[in-house]
């Protein structure tokens, strides 16, 4: 009689694009395959707490779509004809196919490209290691975080901020710029219990009523782009009522004088005609920060997605300082901790092998790279190879149309490495099955919290599957670079080096803790010594050329944007898309609640619940365009256009229209995905794509 063999636990971390990294903890079922997926309820953050995307991802992990062997292109590129080929000769084809590129344009013809699809700094940042051993084109990352990045560090000087689990403890909560409920659950964890726990009120402050706005108590639904605004207005209202903390200010703040004068006109009034929002709204805001000493600001990557997000994100930082927030537990800010790790991926990235002479290619602009663009390829040759792992360019990066006429040139060949076959995958010569977080062994920490978590290889992957890891390594060695530092090293001594010389105890330390936690004292966490900063003052005033930020561009990139239009203080400014009479909406493309970027698109269960792609528009502006509930509209500009079927949204403000989601390009009537709508001009100062600042015409389709 067969007697049922329980399942044993394992430890480990998400892998995937999320500040909350959670630490999980997962039933093994046998071998080779997993079961339930939980939040570890020991983790300080986590708390138990994980998104249903990711308790759900034994159906990724298992799923039959999943790649299983190396596929090589037979045919056109795109039309899906493929051929089964072994290891050895993909390997060995790409590896040729390299050495082509370079012998006739040189090395930086070659250009591995990659982002976070695994946050894991061994199998996500061990490609820059042979990047930089074969001198191939560099990568500058701008698709995602360095428009906020830039804004928090421009006023503290430093990627940190309070311990997000003070949010406990806070007496007010204000989450600004970010929808945690689809994107970053642990933060309503910790928001919730100090609603239940302290009364606090929750303030959510965002473009359109999703779900984290569903929840809140006050909710400011205020027009794309225009939150600079409405912190200026909630700083002017501090100077006027006496709720300013003029002696911390005059502590703490580098011009605080000269920050009151600058804001003598930014009235409630000014802000609501910017805004949307009613002068009440505003000033009841105000009236709240200014009562409520141990308020929250926790600020999300929304700043990131607008052309003026690193002043919008200054200026929203400056608010908690103005009120003197920072000196209370349950009080200040947060974005990110990426200053708080140390690391040094020496080995794992072969930093030794760096040469700063080589170009850099913009992340963001790999449409105008591939079509190339003389500016975008900063004069040098064109790419003609690649190698993508962790990222789907065809799907998620902007002005999808150049994306894919780039992929499509019939003397670039490009090799993906991935999991499921991607729209970016569709269109390659080479397609190599990857194995997935479960299968291997990596390193994590959590920018939106202050954790390293190992995560261990929990099961076998398939025969045929590979790391990316161990991508890496053979072609170092058909490449002739396999002698260089870093190479022929496991996984695991990767780690192992990457803690020590970070000065950490190493991996059995880790493996046996589980995480480490660095969070500072309260003290540092709060700048109550003073701000990271020359004189240790917070900026109000902001010199944005010369701002040493986590994610400057290198010298052969220069700065990025019309860096010119930057104001010194906080101020609205002038550089969105704003609507026009041939293109009377705004759109923004919020992530949706069950994928993750790209990711979990795959997954039956995601995709019953979002549904499928479509436009929200409010009911107004569809009565006056005499649309209805459910009808096919053409939304388009001057990079394309795209066909969808129209939901009627109250929750929509008048003149903005919501597209949620990263639906593959075949979810889409024509083919084409939403960021065909979307533009890959460098946002000031550092460069960064903003996703959601489009003008657009809508009209029947």
């Amino acid at each position: 009689m067969n007697q049922h063999v329980p399942a044993r636990k394992g430890y480990t971390a998400c892998p995937h694009d999320c500040p909350s990294t959670c630490a999980l903890e997962v039933e093994i079922v046998d071998p080779r395959t997993i079961g339930r997926v939980r939040g570890a309820e020991d983790n300080g953050y986590t708390a138990g707490v994980i998104c249903a995307k990711v308790a759900r991802y034994a159906e990724r992990n298992h799923h039959p779509d999943r790649l299983l062997k190396p596929l090589q292109r037979v045919g056109a590129k795109g039309e899906g004809g493929w051929r089964e080929i072994g290891w050895d000769d993909a390997l060995d084809l790409l590896a040729e196919k390299f050495l082509q590129a370079e012998a006739r344009h040189g090395s930086e013809a070659v250009w591995p490209y990659y982002y976070a699809g695994t946050m894991g700094l061994v199998q996500r940042d061990g490609l820059n290691r042979l990047r930089h051993a074969k001198r191939y084109s560099g990568e500058f990352d701008t698709i995602c975080t360095n428009l906020a990045w830039t804004g928090f560090v421009a006023g503290t000087g430093r990627l940190a901020g309070v311990d997000p689990r003070e949010m406990a403890l806070s007496d007010c909560v204000v989450i600004w710029g970010t929808n945690a409920v689809a994107t970053q659950v642990n933060v309503m964890t910790h928001a919730v219990r100090a609603r239940k726990e302290r009364g606090a009120p929750i303030v959510v402050i965002d473009i359109y009523d999703n779900p984290t706005m569903k929840q809140a108590d006050v909710a400011l639904k205020l027009r794309p782009g225009t939150d600079a605004a409405l912190a200026c207005a909630l700083m002017h209202v501090a100077f006027r009522d006496g709720t300013a903390d003029r002696a911390y200010l005059d502590r703490f703040g580098d011009d605080p004088a000269g920050l009151e004068a600058h804001l003598a006109t930014r009235t409630p009034e000014w802000a609501s005609g910017v805004t949307g929002l009613s002068v009440e709204e505003i000033e009841g805001f105000a009236a709240l920060l200014g009562r409520t000493p141990r308020s929250f600001f926790r600020l999300g990557y929304g700043f990131s997605r607008q052309r003026n997000g690193a002043a919008a994100m200054h200026a929203a930082l400056s608010v908690p300082t103005v009120f003197g927030h920072w000196q209370h537990e349950g009080g200040g800010a947060f974005h990110n901790n990426g200053a708080l790790w140390r690391f040094d991926k020496a080995l794992i990235e072969g930093l030794g092998d760096l040469d700063p002479s080589i170009r850099h290619l913009d992340q963001s602009r790999i449409g105008a790279v591939l079509t190339g663009d003389r500016e975008a390829l900063s004069g040098g040759p064109p790419v003609t190879a690649m190698l993508v792992q962790n990222t789907n360019p065809a799907n998620v990066a902007p002005e999808q149309r150049d994306v894919v006429r780039g992929l499509m040139r019939e003397d670039l060949f490009v090799a993906v490495h991935e999991q499921f076959m991607t729209d970016t995958a569709r269109l390659a010569d080479l397609v190599l099955p990857a194995a997935t977080s479960m299968e291997y062994d990596d390193i994590y920490r959590g920018g939106g919290q202050s954790h390293i978590l190992f995560g261990p290889k929990l099961i076998e992957h398939p025969d045929t599957v590979r790391t990316n890891h161990f991508v890496v390594e053979e072609l170092a060695r058909r490449l002739g670079v396999a002698d260089r530092p870093g190479f022929g090293l496991t996984e695991r001594e990767l780690i192992d080096d990457l803690l020590r010389r970070s000065g950490y105890e190493g991996l059995e330390a880790l493996e046996r803790d589980r995480w480490i936690d660095v969070q500072p004292d309260f003290r540092t966490a709060h700048y109550l010594d003073g701000f990271a900063t020359p004189g240790g003052r917070f900026r109000f005033r902001v010199d944005w050329r010369n701002l040493a930020g986590p994610n400057r561009p290198p010298a052969s990139l220069g700065l990025l944007g019309p860096v010119e239009a930057l104001s010194a203080f906080p101020d609205q400014v002038a550089l969105i898309e704003e609507a026009d009479a041939e293109h009377p909406f705004r759109l923004a493309t919020p992530p949706a609640r069950q994928f993750l970027n790209s990711s979990f698109t795959e997954t039956e269960s995601s995709r019953k619940r979002e549904g499928g792609p479509e436009l929200r528009m409010h009911p107004d502006d569809a009565s006056g365009l005499g649309f209805a509930d459910g009808q096919r509209v053409e939304v388009g500009n001057a990079r394309g256009t795209v066909v969808l079927p129209l939901k009627l949204d109250a929750g929509a403000k008048p003149g903005v229209v919501i597209h949620e989601g990263l639906w593959p390009n075949g979810a889409f009537e024509r083919g084409e995905g939403i960021n065909v709508l979307t533009g890959a001009d460098p946002a000031a100062p550092f460069g960064g794509a903003a996703f959601h600042d489009n003008k657009v015409w809508i009209r029947a389709a």
